[in-house]
């Protein structure tokens, strides 16, 4: 059963940093494409960050370029998701997402079958 748990959320000031894990179970990493989501209160969800370990591809967001990162830990089943200068706008309830690919477009939400519960980010100015 694939199961996904995000965690790492919390309040952080404007400029600040926050380090999101996704512990994952029951498949993979070179068989399942990661993705990083974000929908924040009245918005739609968005796609911030996408890996695919097969081949190292990754996607981020415009909005988080340069600010973000995403990593593997294979040891660990885990993914993070390294968010430096955080900004308000980045206040969002945050998930992990696994298909079994191939996602031909990593911003899709609607293109990954696995969710895990989301970690609330909430950056004050």
């Amino acid at each position: 059963e694939v199961q996904l748990q995000a965690s790492g959320g919390g309040l952080v000031q404007a400029g600040g940093s926050l380090r999101l894990s996704c512990a994952v179970s029951g498949f993979t990493f070179d068989d399942y494409e990661i993705g990083w989501f974000r929908q924040a209160p009245g918005k739609g969800r968005e796609g911030v960050s996408y890996m695919r370990s097969s081949d190292g591809s990754t996607f981020y967001a415009d909005s988080v370029k340069g600010r973000f990162t995403i990593s593997i830990n294979n040891a660990k089943n885990t993914v993070y998701l390294q968010m430096n200068s955080l900004k308000p706008e980045d206040s969002a309830i945050y998930y992990c997402a696994a298909d079994d690919g191939p996602v031909v477009d990593p911003s899709n939400w609607g293109l990954f079958d696995y969710w895990g519960p989301g970690t609330l980010v909430t950056v004050s100015s």
